[in-house]
């Protein structure tokens, strides 16, 4: 029986929530996390003589959470994407220029 390793798909996956504060940046490990669980979820499911059941069932859990935390990005960066592209600059520099002169 093979093993199917979930340990790359989880550490991927849960870093790429804590990075998804960075302007949802953390969608370029969600992504591969989500594909790499994909891929191997789907060879498990067309062999599924050659794979241990419960192997089976951890990697389709491992598959729902990567594409959770690449959900969660996605609609993060798409927000960021809107939010930068919306804001009124001058604004933003006034106060980031206010702000300056108040830590002087």
């Amino acid at each position: 029986m093979k093993k199917l390793n979930t340990t790359l798909i989880y550490v991927l996956s849960s870093v790429s929530l804590l990075c998804c504060c960075f302007f949802g940046l953390g969608i370029l490990l969600a992504l591969p996390s989500f594909l790499i669980a994909n891929k191997k979820f789907k060879e498990a499911t067309q062999y599924p003589e050659e794979f241990d059941a419960e192997e089976v069932k951890a990697m389709s859990t491992a598959r729902t959470f990567a594409l959770v935390a690449l959900a969660i990005n996605g609609l993060w960066f798409i927000y960021s994407v809107y939010s930068f592209a919306t804001m009124d600059t001058e604004a933003f520099w006034e106060e980031f220029n206010k702000r300056m002169e108040e830590y002087q």
